[in-house]
């Protein structure tokens, strides 16, 4: 078999969206001929550990080898699974840290991460190195490992860095500091994979050294095996029930669809009485207040959260499923927990801006869309989608569309990349 590096500091035990892509690549790069060895942190503190992803991979046969360092998670390990804090709380840290560290908080475990995969890159031969970001001082990591060893490098981009959504550049010093960074790893990787079209156009046109086909598109995804199997959790038979999987932050929250359900309860409370909104995930206390604020508590459910089987289970068991992205800063953004629904086959609400997550929700074709921020026409898109419930008639997705996104598929295109530059190297 050959060999693999994955640098990856968000990996099982950690939970949340952020650890999918990288497991489940490295999960099924060993059917492709690929041993992956994965550099991740070790014990942390933070909002969401799992350990049936960590067993999953386990299983795969994934190398996985260990590394602690000064960034935050490693120094609050001690608490182990932590509340997320209140959103205000939460963006103002977020802030400082932005201010203080270029590019990221994760400098420091980067730095600890590159000492460690040198001292394994003397000892083992490797045939390709491969990082996803964010955090991008993984990235930096990974150039400086490419230029000492001469093994080729590919980067993966599951969100943007110089124009990120959630950038906050404090200073023209930041902004500058940020672009000349990628600029010198994306000079020296071998391939650039990204998550979608956007992405990929606005690194061309920033980067105008890079041409076309130095960039890949490979999309998010799902595993099928997670699907396999699983009983659903039937509840009332004649509640619609509408699920949000994940947490919420930032601009990214349920106040739009609550103030539109809200506005259901009391225009039509018949069909209201007929919904149930579920929330499985991080449904921290100030959305609990505005739940009650609104007088809604009757038709709200919280699952907390859960692993990821039982996300998938909760997924299964509903009858449509709720994203939301916020404004026109996100257009670039398709949300991992998207192609987890299209992997169920169930209908969509899609409460998203103009961009990738709202073309990709159009070719599903499973899906209700509106804006993010239009509490009328949410509302109406409630009634619709209470209606097609009682009659049936609940859209059916696009199955050719949903297999492209097949994460034993995706895996395979990644892997003819890897293969590709182990000719060049022969």
């Amino acid at each position: 078999m050959f060999k693999v590096l994955v640098i990856a500091y968000y990996y099982p035990p950690m939970g949340l969206s952020g650890v999918q892509r990288t497991m489940k690549f490295t999960k099924y790069m060993p059917q492709f001929n690929w041993e992956p060895t994965v550099i991740t942190t070790g014990k942390t503190g933070y909002y969401a550990h799992d350990l049936t992803l960590l067993e999953e991979a386990e299983k795969a046969g994934v190398i996985i080898k260990r590394t602690e360092a000064f960034d935050p998670q490693s120094l609050l390990k001690r608490k182990g699974t932590m509340k997320m804090p209140p959103e205000i709380v939460r963006k103002i840290l977020s802030r400082v840290s932005k201010t203080f560290f270029i590019p990221d908080n994760k400098k420091f475990w980067s730095l600890k991460a590159y000492n460690f995969a040198a001292s394994i890159l003397r000892q083992e031969h490797f045939d390709v190195i491969f990082v996803s970001g964010p955090p991008f001082s993984s990235f930096i990591t990974a150039a400086k490992l490419r230029e000492r060893f001469n093994v080729p490098l590919i980067i993966d981009y599951r969100d943007a860095w110089t124009g990120n959504q959630f950038a906050f550049n404090p200073t023209p010093y930041h902004s500058w500091k940020h672009k000349k960074l990628e600029d010198k790893v994306l000079r020296k990787a071998d391939k650039v994979i990204v998550v979608n079209r956007l992405i990929k156009e606005n690194l061309l046109k920033k980067f105008p050294f890079l041409t076309f086909n130095d960039v890949l598109i490979l999309p998010h995804g799902f595993d099928p095996e997670d699907y396999r199997d699983v009983e659903p959790i039937y509840g009332e038979k004649n509640k619609c029930k509408i699920l949000y999987s994940g947490i919420f932050y930032e601009s990214i929250t349920p106040k739009y669809l609550l103030k539109a359900f809200k506005e259901l309860s009391v225009e039509r409370p018949d069909i209201a009485a007929n919904i149930e909104l579920q929330f499985a995930g991080l449904f921290r206390r100030e959305n609990q207040k505005l739940v009650a604020r609104l007088g809604l508590q009757h038709f709200v459910k919280e699952f907390g959260y859960l692993n990821h089987k039982e996300t998938v289970r909760r997924i299964l068991s509903a009858d449509v499923l709720w994203v939301m992205l916020s404004n026109k800063r996100m257009a670039a953004v398709t949300p991992g927990k998207l192609f987890e629904y299209f992997g169920s086959k169930k209908p969509v609400l899609a409460t998203v801006p103009n961009g990738v997550a709202k073309m990709a929700a159009e070719k599903y074709g499973a899906s209700f869309i509106t804006p993010p921020d239009d509490i009328k026409a949410i509302k109406n898109m409630l009634i619709q989608i209470d209606k097609r419930f009682r009659e049936g008639t609940l859209p059916a997705p696009n199955e050719k569309f949903i297999e492209e996104h097949n994460r034993l598929t995706l895996t395979e295109k990644l892997t003819k990349e890897f293969q590709f530059y182990l000719r060049t190297e022969l």
